[in-house]
């Protein structure tokens, strides 16, 4: 592997425009983030997955080691994996085969400290919040109401629900609370949202700490917090910049989750790729109907750019889990059961050209592919008005996704530069919005709201957050908020049990289904695999 100078000066960067973290890893400076973004961006996104995954981020890397191969300048940018998944069942975020970050080791454990970072300033102003009630509670939070739970980067369902302060008068006051997983933190998609420091500010004093007894909204700003929680932050606003296994450019920073938040890396990222390369592929988490929707009403509002074009990424074992083949014959030939699946990649296609972008679906090769199901699958897509290309990155690297680099070019040459299609309109109201994802994306016949989440959207509505954007939080198993209904569900219903405002982030968050913030372990989870070897080397998987 180069040493990260190198990997920056393919990027036309030099040592001071980085602050090193060893001789692999380092972080671009606020200031050597050009203001000019001519590069061509790239939206990496997928049909609605399987239990397994379907490999964006393998494929994510693949391209770009692809795009480099046939003599573009390009970069990846990707979200930071959470350590909690990592030991639970999913994994790690660093990409597969010969299709992976280096040094994935770190990249998918503490990295750089930037989950730690937000982890620390979360609960520094959780701390903030109960030592203000304790010394008398001047501003008035009412312990009854929501407020700002504490988090931890590791899956424990037994956090979901708690109580604190039982320690007596000198334990602080008794409260029901919760932890939830560091990626679900607000101040995890403030982090990812923010334009730079004086944003970052701006947006930690908007943050909703709880509600006083008159109904007023009661914020970190109020607190004088912010300082602190900027000074926390400062170092990990900045963009990370490792490589992938072919020395190709990688832009990983911030993490939050796409089935509970937005679900891509952050706006400094990609300016910074935008800046740098001619062509930055940027993942966006889980299926269309989740990553791509957030992507486009949340993420590229907020950072002012448009993506050129789309990749879909599917695989034949996900199209015959659409199918409703059971999880454990899912990867079994049957060319019926490809043709049945292919209605969920197909309706993710149709979201995307709503969208206004023009799509490139990959089928993402894995070793037990069969030359009938594949045939399926491309005929099918095909009929659809699909280009469809393969790809096998995973075993091959680069090599093996150079008909998809080429396919992405031609169609990112050959886009127009129109403006997005957003889902909902900024003046619509919340529940208009919510209903505007459930039925154009989803396809839902209605959305129902139990009686709290409803009068939570309206207290929103009457305290000025009419305005905010939706970032729902849904299975990604399903266009529906029921995982077991596969393929392309019709007249189901949305249930909305829970709303939550993030103001600092400018989105409130309607929980449907049975959502969790706070992951749990998987009854054998990854954990139990992990250790050293006898190098000293970390096995993870």
């Amino acid at each position: 592997m180069e040493t990260i100078d190198k990997i920056a000066q393919k990027l036309n960067l030099t040592a001071k425009d980085l602050v090193m973290f060893g001789e692999d890893k380092a972080k671009i400076k606020l200031d050597s983030i050009p203001t000019d973004r001519k590069g061509k961006l790239i939206l990496m996104t997928a049909m609605s997955p399987s239990p397994a995954g379907e490999g964006k981020t393998t494929t994510a890397i693949g391209l770009v080691d692809a795009m480099n191969r046939i003599g573009k300048k390009a970069a990846v940018a990707l979200r930071e994996p959470s350590m909690g998944p990592v030991f639970g069942m999913k994994g790690g975020g660093a990409g597969g085969g010969k299709a992976q970050l280096y040094p994935a080791e770190e990249i998918n454990l503490h990295f750089t400290g930037d989950f730690h970072a937000v982890s620390s300033a979360h609960n520094l102003l959780a701390a903030a919040r109960a030592n203000h009630i304790h010394f008398g509670n001047k501003l008035g939070f009412d312990v009854r109401r929501p407020k700002w739970e504490r988090v931890m980067d590791v899956n424990d369902r037994t956090l979901r629900s708690i109580v604190v302060g039982q320690g007596g008068r000198l334990g602080g006051v008794p409260e029901e609370s919760r932890f939830d997983i560091t990626a679900a933190s607000e101040i995890t998609a403030i982090m990812a949202l923010a334009r730079g420091l004086d944003d970052l500010r701006s947006r930690l004093g908007r943050i909703v700490l709880g509600e006083s007894f008159d109904g007023e909204l009661i914020t970190a700003g109020q607190l004088n917090a912010v300082g602190s929680l900027v000074v926390l932050l400062k170092q990990a606003l900045l963009p990370n910049l490792v490589q992938t296994l072919e020395g190709s450019p990688a832009l990983v920073h911030s993490g939050p989750f796409a089935n509970i938040a937005h679900g891509t890396n952050s706006v400094l990222a990609t300016w910074a790729g935008m800046g740098l390369a001619d062509y930055v592929i940027q993942e966006a988490g889980f299926g269309a109907d989740l990553g791509a929707e957030k992507f486009v009403n949340i993420f590229c509002p907020s950072a002012g750019v448009r993506p050129t074009a789309a990749v879909l990424v599917c695989t034949l074992r996900a199209i015959r889990f659409h199918a409703g083949v059971p999880t454990s014959e899912i990867a079994k030939s049957d060319p019926g059961a490809v043709s049945r699946g292919l209605v969920n990649p197909i309706s993710h296609l149709r979201t995307l050209e709503r969208f206004g972008m023009p799509v490139v679906v990959v089928i993402n090769l894995r070793p037990e592919d069969t030359e009938a199901d594949l045939r399926a699958a491309v005929q099918g897509l095909e009929q659809a008005g699909a280009r469809v290309v393969t790809h096998s990155a995973f075993t091959d690297g680069g090599a093996g996704a150079v008909e998809l680099a080429e396919a992405v070019v031609e169609t990112a040459e050959q886009a127009g530069g129109g403006e997005l299609a957003p889902t909902y309109n900024a003046d619509d109201t919340l529940q208009e919005k919510i209903s505007s994802i459930a039925t154009k994306i989803y396809g839902a016949r209605r959305v129902n709201y139990s009686t709290a989440a409803q009068k939570r959207l309206q207290e929103f509505e009457k305290g000025g957050f009419g305005g905010s954007r939706i970032c729902m939080a849904k299975t990604q198993f399903s266009f529906s908020d029921d995982p077991a209904l596969v393929g392309r569900p019709e007249g189901f219903e949305i249930e909305i049990r829970e709303a939550r405002l993030a103001a600092g982030a400018g989105f409130v968050i309607p929980i449907s289904g049975e959502m969790m913030t706070m992951p749990g372990l998987a009854k054998v989870p990854n954990l139990e695999r992990i250790d050293l070897d006898e190098n000293g080397k970390a096995i993870l998987f």
